[in-house]
Parts: C-alpha cells; structure tokens; sequence
C-alpha cells in the first residue's frame, strides 16, 4: 500500500509521499517491523551471582547498529567496574588492543575527571559501584559495524551510578575496537567477584522506505 504524506489537504493528494506517516501507516509499519527506529529484543539476561555473562547470538548479519541496556548492576566488590569485551567469529579479543575515553562528573569529593586508554583488554559499560544494596549502577551503549568485517567496531555510552561512598556519578564517553572484523559475541564481566544485573541486547532496525 502507499504511505501519503499527511498534509492538510489529503483528500486531493496525488503523489505518493514518504515524508510524513498517519498513525495508522505508523502501526502497520511497526507491524511489519519496518519502521526506522524501532527496536527488537534480541536477547535479555537477568544475571545472577556471576563473574560473567555472554551474549551468543546478537544477529549482527541483522543490524549494523545494537543497544545494550544495563538495569541495577551490583557487584560483590566494592569499587569494581563492569567491563566489556567482544568476539571476533567466535574468539574473544582479550588483548590489549581497545581503546576507549570516558567522562565523569560526581557529586562527591572528586568533581570531575576522564577515564581513557589507548591499549585495554576492555571496556566499560558505566562506573563503578559499590556492593551495598542502593549502590547500584544502570546504563545504557550503542554499538556500531560489529557484524561489518571491513568495518572497526565503536562503541557510544552513558551511565548513572550510586558509588562506594554513596556519591552520585554519571559517565558518558565511547570505544573503538580498532580491528575491521566481524564481532559475533557480546561479554560482559568483572575482573574481581561477582555481580548482578539485567541486560538487555536490542537490534535497531533502519529506516523502510518504499
């Protein structure tokens, strides 16, 4: 069917149009799963008690664009950060190869500061935390090219985190993974203990056109 442009005089309209959608043309489109924008649930972890946590199938012949979604993440360990690795068809990268420049502004003693690193094992996914019960830490990261082989792997992000101290902090910043591989796998991990958390793995579907 034609999407029409919803214009004021729409009943003498003759083009078709892909500018502006009726609600109805919204609906069905989302129906369809087609709309630009929308997002699937690929996959949702509630995570337990665990030092890590792997995203198997993140469909990345599917999506050039994720968004990964983490709920009240606490750790075992006071002060211990959420990292993040990918793998590259079926090995993880461990080495010492992702960069990554982060932000921070806290209402505690430090105001604020920067995190970065031309040479980590990992990434992270917000700040540290501490291990009390309200010492919780929640983010959110869009990543980009991780099915394209010819492409680097990047990552975008923001946080907000009750820290050790029981200070306010939030984080904002990003990643590359500088090799143009193909990334088929998501880790999430924690160099010391365990730690709990919901993560949430979206594909972001791109714009339909007719």
């Amino acid at each position: 069917m034609p999407y029409g442009y919803l214009g004021q005089n729409q009943p003498n309209q003759t083009v078709n149009n892909s500018g502006v959608f009726s609600i109805t043309d919204v609906a069905e489109l989302q129906s369809q799963g087609k709309l630009g924008g929308s997002l699937e649930l690929i996959e949702e972890k509630s995570i337990s008690a665990s030092s890590s946590a792997i995203f198997t199938d993140i469909k990345e012949t599917v999506y050039d664009v994720h968004y990964l979604t983490v709920e009240n993440y606490i750790a075992t360990t006071d002060d211990i950060l959420l990292n993040c690795r990918f793998f590259e068809n079926g090995v993880e990268e461990s080495g010492s190869v992702y960069q990554y420049a982060y932000q921070y502004g806290s209402s505690g003693v430090v105001s604020f500061g920067e995190s970065r690193s031309t040479s980590s094992t990992e990434f992270h996914l917000g700040a540290s935390t501490g291990n009390q019960s309200n010492e919780v830490g929640n983010s959110y990261s869009y990543f980009y090219n991780l099915g394209n082989s010819s492409k680097y792997s990047f990552q975008t992000m923001q946080s907000t985190n009750i820290r050790l101290d029981s200070s306010y902090i939030m984080t904002f910043g990003g990643s590359v993974l500088p090799q143009a591989s193909t990334v088929d796998q998501i880790k999430l991990f924690v160099s010391s203990g365990t730690f709990s958390a919901t993560a949430k793995l979206y594909g972001v579907k791109q714009l339909w056109v007719t």
